[in-house]
């Protein structure tokens, strides 16, 4: 079942819940898939939806993010309990130990032995835990590892 299938059953499901908050958080995804795939110009590959769906996630995070510096809890709770749904249709998200072994694994394969190969080893990478991983642990991951 493609992604805006799934998203359409749930959007009916929340309707004859009446649960208005995640009815809104699946309206938010079905239309940013939508857009993508209009954009596109065709369906989207299960790689696409899942970049569409980490966008959206990045976004509620850096939301979150600011809204904790100026302190509104209001919106703190409604950005966590919109982050909670749009994690549901993400793939499972690797661990740090899992995406440090990965790291290690590609410095080896780029041959990287300073922070000169950075760029090198971030392009080889981030193919491979695209929509599995936030970039920014990945980020530092291998700052760490190249800075040995």
């Amino acid at each position: 079942m493609s992604l805006l299938d799934q998203l359409t059953k749930d959007m009916v499901a929340a309707m004859k819940a009446k649960d208005k908050e995640k009815l809104s958080v699946i309206r938010m995804l079905k239309a940013a898939v939508t857009n993508e795939k209009i954009k596109l110009g065709h369906d989207l590959s299960d790689d696409e939806a899942n970049s569409v769906l980490a966008r959206e996630f990045k976004q509620r995070k850096e939301s979150l993010a600011e809204f904790e510096k100026a302190g509104r809890e209001d919106l703190i709770n409604q950005m966590k309990h919109e982050l909670a749904i749009v994690a549901t249709y993400m793939p499972k998200q690797l661990s740090e130990s899992e995406i440090a072994q990965i790291v290690k694994e590609t410095v080896a394969q780029v041959k990287a032995e300073s922070m000169k190969d950075f760029g090198k080893v971030m392009g080889a990478i981030m193919p491979k835990v695209k929509g599995k991983a936030d970039g920014k642990v990945v980020n530092e991951l291998v700052k760490k590892m190249l800075q040995k």
